[in-house]
């Protein structure tokens, strides 16, 4: 068997990879993603001014950001969006709500129990077991602390 050295492959994979147009990319992440936490702010004066409490502001309009990352998701429209803004469509929250949509519409033809809904949970799992941990962790420092 031919082995290829480390060199070798850094050559073949330089040639394999795209090179990355930086002067176009930076500020398109940077308009896009700021136009998202736009939309993001905008959503909480919204609630706000509708006579939510601050707490639930940020909540709902998190909330809002998931919903509509999801539903650009599954129209097709998100992935066009982060063609464009590369790396400015992954603000945490539409980046996250986005990451968990795909892989489950990839899946949609094995059926909505077995396909989609099981799919859902393949980067949402680990997420929610993670900040379920880390939460635990989080607490029982905090406790031992007060103690």
């Amino acid at each position: 068997m031919n082995q290829v050295t480390s060199m070798e492959y850094n050559d073949i994979v330089k040639k394999a990879s795209p090179n990355s147009k930086s002067y176009k990319n930076i500020p398109f992440a940077f308009l896009i993603g700021g136009a998202i936490c736009v939309v993001g702010q905008l959503l909480m004066e919204i609630y706000k001014y509708l006579g939510a409490s601050k707490d639930i502001t940020s909540t709902l309009a998190s909330i809002s950001l998931v919903l509509m990352s999801a539903i650009l998701t599954g129209i097709n429209v998100y992935d066009d969006i982060a063609r464009i803004a590369g790396a400015g469509t992954l603000v945490p929250i539409t980046g996250f709500a986005n990451a968990v949509v795909s892989p489950a519409l990839e899946f949609k033809s094995e059926g909505y129990i077995l396909g989609l809904g099981a799919k859902l949970f393949v980067i949402a799992g680990p997420v929610i077991v993670y900040g379920t941990l880390a939460s635990v962790l989080y607490g029982v420092i905090v406790f031992l602390f007060k103690l």
